[in-house]
Parts: C-alpha cells; sequence; structure tokens
C-alpha cells in the first residue's frame, strides 16, 4: 500500500512532467497501490486552473482508495508534531496529518519533500523519496 503526497504528484501531474516521477507514480497505479487522504486531494484540487482540469483529476483521485482522518488520525499527527519538535524538527502541520496516515495503515509514504525524510528518520514513517529523480 502507499500514499502518493502532494509533492510526488505534482511533478507527475504537471504538463511537462518530471518523467521519472511520473512513471513510478504510474506504475504503482497500474498496480492498484495507490492510496489517497483528503488533504492531498484538497491540496491538489486547490491547485488546479480551470474547471475542466478540476473534473479529471477529481474524478481520478476519486477512484482511488482513500484513507480516512479518524480521530486515532488526529492524535497520531499531534504527538508526530509534539516529539519531532523535541528532536529539534518542525514540519508543517498537514503534512504530520499526511504522515500519521500512512503510519495508521502502515502504507509506504511516496514523496519529493525533504520534510518527509526527516520524519521517518525519527519516527517509523515508512518513506520512498523521488528528490533523487529530480536530479
Amino acid at each position: 500500500m502507499y500514499l502518493v503526497d502532494t509533492s510526488a504528484w505534482i511533478l507527475a501531474l504537471r504538463k511537462k512532467p518530471n518523467e521519472a516521477v511520473r512513471g513510478r507514480v504510474d506504475e504503482l497505479l497500474a498496480g492498484g497501490l495507490v492510496h489517497t487522504t483528503g488533504i492531498i486531494t484538497v491540496e491538489l484540487l486547490g491547485g488546479v486552473r480551470s474547471e475542466a482540469e478540476y473534473e479529471r483529476l477529481s474524478a481520478r483521485l476519486g477512484s482511488l482508495r482513500r484513507i480516512e482522518v479518524t480521530e486515532a488520525v488526529w492524535d497520531l499527527a499531534a504527538e508526530l508534531l509534539f516529539n519531532l519538535r523535541r528532536c529539534g524538527v518542525t514540519v508543517p502541520a498537514t503534512d504530520a496529518v499526511i504522515a500519521a496516515c500512512a503510519l495508521t495503515r502502515q502504507a509506504v509514504l511516496v514523496h519529493a519533500d525533504g520534510r518527509y525524510d526527516q520524519m521517518a528518520a525519527h519516527t517509523t514513517l515508512k518513506v520512498e523519496s523521488l528528490i533523487a529523480l529530480l536530479r
């Protein structure tokens, strides 16, 4: 099970996508392995430019299995933020919620955002960083 973060989706969905990132996301999609969560959907749909693009992306994301943000996820996100700050790592609350979604379902978080690597270094979060594909 994989949770693809907004950072990876953006690189894969651009008009001129990063082909390596797009290939990896497409591979996961083809295998039926990709999940999403509400905050990722909100971030992606909030950034589209046209109604047609909104409808197309909304349908695509709507076809994915969803990890719901439960009370347990909220509690874990708060705990993550607290513990990470004590380790000198500060991340946005939205990233903590996404990481908590991945942790509660034991999903690998696919990303192109170094903050998740920092989080993984101090937690049991499993990540697949696509940052190296950007070079």
